[in-house]
């Protein structure tokens, strides 16, 4: 390795997570590379066949596919990566609904299956008799009707139950979920749609929500199942309708159950009808394959030689053009051009990729002055497949130019920066190399045991840190003045903002109650030398727009911040102050829906009005409930109101325009940003890159793993999904850890303290994964307060706090804990984690994980444990004394 190591860029995958510290080293000799570092799921183990020297794409952060084997670089490389594909195939099943009569006439069931193989969740609700005027909402079915493993959502008018595997169908496996009702209950209607959790994707009824009518429907009720038998009224509650209907006066009395517009009674000689319906679906699966790019310069003629190869199957057509400069505009390189290529209206071309004999690859060669910036591409396989790279075209550097030289005149004060900063990196890639030869060796191979090599992986994963935080503060500032035409040409070097300093702690400055007053920010500002008195770094601040909820997470006119916390100039004052005590400000971005100033034409909220005044094309076309015509969401709906297409870059540039004009305006620092499984992480860098915050962070709440009723011990899949979206952001903000939050649930409330440990010994959070990505916290507005909807279990908050201050990650601490009795326990965890510096990536050593008692020391500094069981640091070379203590819960520093 050391005879090839040039520019090193460390690329830090664990688990899928992407972080990516750029480490600096020159030479004019040879070109540069990446060494992408992998860890596996360990059996024994972690793989030793999982470093591999690349050459870099740019220096950015980014994601970087992984292989299994070492690949060897000629000199005349300028670049070589092989790209991950994900392709859609689509596979056909069937939905089954099935109605039965159960025991007697009173108690029946409702079953929903699928014929595909997957992770399938039913998401459900049931509308009331009397439940006038809301057509378009829900409401939770009461407790006796949840199957088990039923997660009531974060939107209270909903359930999500999992199918679990019941049988074999024609020789293939069938899901399916068994709601079980009685008659008496007053249910007009169960409303549901079919989510598959593995794709995220949502299965409907012609466009709108599944409806099982069990009072009489509307026949022109297109989403209505079961319509060949008909239904009636039930005996017991349902006998009521008929005189509530008929007594109804006035549109505004009319009541239905399947639409707004019924007018006649149900008849009430008629009863309920068993059924069974199937539903086609299609589901869209994505196939893993692969694309190969490599670029060899040849001095001799000028030209550069790119090759491709992919596995994919069939035609592969190569949609490309070249970049002449730094801007990425397409362009068509001089002629000639490879066999079997089309211009494609005078703005690219179109290549067929040739298929190997006897193979199932394909590929092609690509002649290219040296002149060039970059090729860029897409591949096609049909009219409707196109894959590229992470949503944008792959983009190919062609020059070594493009790589930061250590030769480039600079001045003066530049060198001395860089030449610093060199000095401390050498060091850190020299212990990286030799950490790797070690333990890729055919020795360590055979006898290092697997807590040798987790040692040495978390040796690589520190100094990966350490040379981050180099990287960012060693940035050089040039000014116009004295830059040569060749580094004019070299790309800019950006570090994603949104990450902080990852010395942060968090406030959550408000509760659901606190718009009540009507005067919030007055009463904050009152409290901010409070707050940064005990240790707060950052105080995070609710929604500051007009609001159709008062709370303000239904936002209407995005520029009217006279809302019911205060007017906006008492807003900019509450920035001011907290400014003044050295606390960052984040706003509450409610990006994913916008609620409507008008109707359409056909009565449905949906045309906005105020400085942004988008109409219907600005919503998404898959929401049933608001007609939009935009595109399908890229994320999961929120059904209360119009969800926002994101992919309109009239929509993103506005909104673009408007966080610029919020941190401006304003003054603030960063962005907690709402629901943002609504919407794809892609977006997101977007709005980060435009408003460039000092730290951002998504709110990405789904349910955690449960078996009937049980939370399960891997919850790898949950915080997976949360990794993914951090991922899509390219790094650049980070996420709440609902995770960590689900399990500190059960093990503190049901003395299950093993829990806080995964099967490698790590935090089972996020922060296990990606701590400087995760935002821990244990309550927030909706899970506390007066909303209550997954409150933490009563009288073991500090113990949750003991955990989560002493941890890496962010920790945020909730606004009701700090102005109560707890803080001045709060205080003095603030001032442990404060005191000895723990930060985002900090290191945990779990020391006890059992059922009445979790304890861990982090960066050999601070020791803590919770819950009623034994433990006291051992006293060796390193000393302890204890530094706060609390109700089943202790924290020591070393001496």
């Amino acid at each position: 390795m050391s005879t090839v190591a040039t520019e090193l860029l460390l690329h830090y995958s664990l688990r899928r997570r992407t972080l990516v510290p750029d480490i600096h080293a020159y030479s004019r000799r040879a070109p540069p590379f990446y060494l992408n570092y992998t860890k596996r799921p360990l059996s024994g183990g972690p793989s030793l066949s999982s470093f591999e020297l690349k050459a870099p794409e740019a220096l950015t952060l980014r994601a970087s596919a992984s292989t299994d084997t070492a690949a060897v670089v000629e000199s005349d490389v300028v670049f070589s990566e092989t790209f991950s594909l994900k392709r859609p195939v689509k596979v056909e099943g069937k939905i089954t609904i099935r109605l039965v009569n159960g025991k007697d006439e009173e108690n029946w069931q409702l079953l929903v299956g699928c014929s595909l193989p997957g992770k399938w969740v039913l998401h459900w609700g049931v509308k009331y008799i009397g439940d006038v005027g809301r057509c378009s909402e829900w409401d939770q079915p009461p407790p006796e009707m949840r199957p088990p493993g039923s997660i009531a959502i974060k939107v209270d008018y909903a359930i999500e139950s999992p199918l679990e595997k019941s049988s074999t169908l024609e020789g293939e496996s069938f899901y399916e979920v068994k709601i079980d009702f009685n008659t008496n209950n007053s249910i007009a209607a169960i409303n549901f749609v079919l989510k598959d959790e593995d794709s995220g994707s949502w299965y409907q009824h012609r466009g709108r929500d599944f409806k099982v009518p069990l009072t009489e429907y509307r026949h022109d009720d297109g989403n209505v199942v079961g319509a060949k038998k008909g239904f009636g009224i039930w005996p017991g509650a349902f006998g009521q309708l008929s005189n509530m209907l008929l007594k109804s006066e006035g549109a505004e009395n009319k009541t239905d159950f399947t639409t707004c517009e019924s007018k006649d009674p149900p008849h009430q000689n008629s009863r309920l009808e068993g059924f069974y319906e199937e539903h086609p679906i299609v589901r869209e699966t994505l196939v893993d394959n692969s694309v190969t790019v490599s670029v060899t310069q040849c001095p001799e003629t000028a030209k550069n030689l790119l090759y491709i190869e992919t596995d994919l199957p069939g035609d592969v057509i190569v949609h490309w053009g070249v970049c002449k400069d730094k801007d990425r505009k397409w362009e068509l390189p001089e002629q000639p051009y490879p066999s079997e290529t089309k211009v494609f209206k005078n703005k690219a071309l179109r290549t067929l990729l040739q298929r190997k004999e006897g193979g199932t690859c394909s590929s092609g060669s690509f002649t290219l002055d040296v002149g060039l910036t970059a090729f860029v591409f897409a591949l096609k396989l049909n009219e409707n497949t196109w894959l590229n790279n992470m949503g944008k075209d792959f983009y190919i550097p062609l020059s070594s130019s493009r790589v930061l030289n250590k030769e480039h005149s600079q001045s003066h004060s530049a060198n001395k920066t860089k030449e610093s900063s060199t000095v401390y990196t050498d060091g850190i890639i020299n212990e990286i190399r030799n950490l790797v030869s070690d333990i890729a060796s055919e020795k360590s191979r055979k006898t290092k045991i697997k807590e040798a090599q987790e040692s040495i992986l978390q040796e690589i994963e520190k100094l990966a840190a350490e040379a981050y935080s180099i990287f960012r503060s060693a940035i050089p500032t040039f000014t116009e003045e004295g830059v040569s035409e060749a580094e004019v040409l070299t790309p800019s070097v950006k570090i994603a903002s949104g990450t902080g300093s990852g010395f942060e702690v968090v406030c959550q400055g408000f509760n659901w109650e606190s718009h009540k007053s009507g005067r919030w920010y007055m009463e904050l500002h009152q409290k901010a030398a409070e707050l940064s008195s005990l240790g707060f770094t950052v105080v995070w601040l609710p929604p500051p727009t007009e609001s159709v909820s008062p709370e303000g997470y239904m936002p209407k006119d995005l520029y009217n911040l006279n809302s019911r916390y205060g007017s906006i100039d008492e807003l900019k004052s509450l920035v001011k102050r907290f400014h003044e005590v050295g606390i960052n400000v984040l706003g509450d971005a409610v990006l994913n829906h916008r609620c409507a100033h008008y109707k359409n034409q056909n009565g449905i909220w949906n045309i906005f009005g105020g400085r942004l005044n988008w109409d219907d094309c600005a919503v998404v076309a898959d929401d049933p409930h608001f007609q939009g015509r935009g595109n399908k969401s890229s994320g999961d709906n929120f059904h209360a109101a119009p969800n926002i297409d994101h992919s309109q870059e009239f929509v993103r540039k506005d909104l673009k325009e408007w966080l610029c004009w919020l941190r401006q305006e304003i003054g603030y620092d960063g962005w907690r940003l709402d629901f943002v499984r609504g919407f794809w992480g892609g977006y997101v860098k977007d709005y980060i890159d435009a408003s460039e915050p000092y730290f951002a962070v998504g709110e990405y709440w789904d349910s955690l793993n449960y078996t009937y009723g049980d939370m399960d011990h891997n919850q790898d899949a949950h915080r997976q999904r949360i990794i993914d979206w951090i991922n899509a952001t390219n790094g650049c903000a980070g996420a709440f850890d609902v995770t960590t939050k689900g399990i500190l649930h059960s093990a503190l409330g049901r003395y299950e303290y093993w829990r806080l440990s995964d099967e490698k010994g790590k935090p089972p959070g996020v922060v296990g994964w990606w701590p400087s990505r995760a935002v821990t916290f244990i309550e927030n507005h909706d899970t506390g307060s007066t909303q209550g909807h997954w409150r933490f279990p009563g009288g073991k908050e500090m113990q949750g706090y003991a955990y989560i201050l002493t941890h890496p990650g962010t920790p945020t601490v909730f606004y009701d804990h700090i102005f109560s009795d707890y803080q001045s326990e709060l205080s003095k965890l603030i001032s442990v984690r404060t005191r000895n510096k723990i930060h985002c990536r900090s290191i945990v050593k779990v020391m006890k994980a059992e059922r009445d008692v979790y304890a861990a020391i982090i960066d050999e500094k601070v020791a803590m444990k919770i819950g009623p069981g034994y433990y006291e640091p051992q006293t060796g070379p390193q000393k302890w004394s204890l530094a706060t203590e609390g109700k089943d819960y202790k924290v020591w520093e070393a001496s």
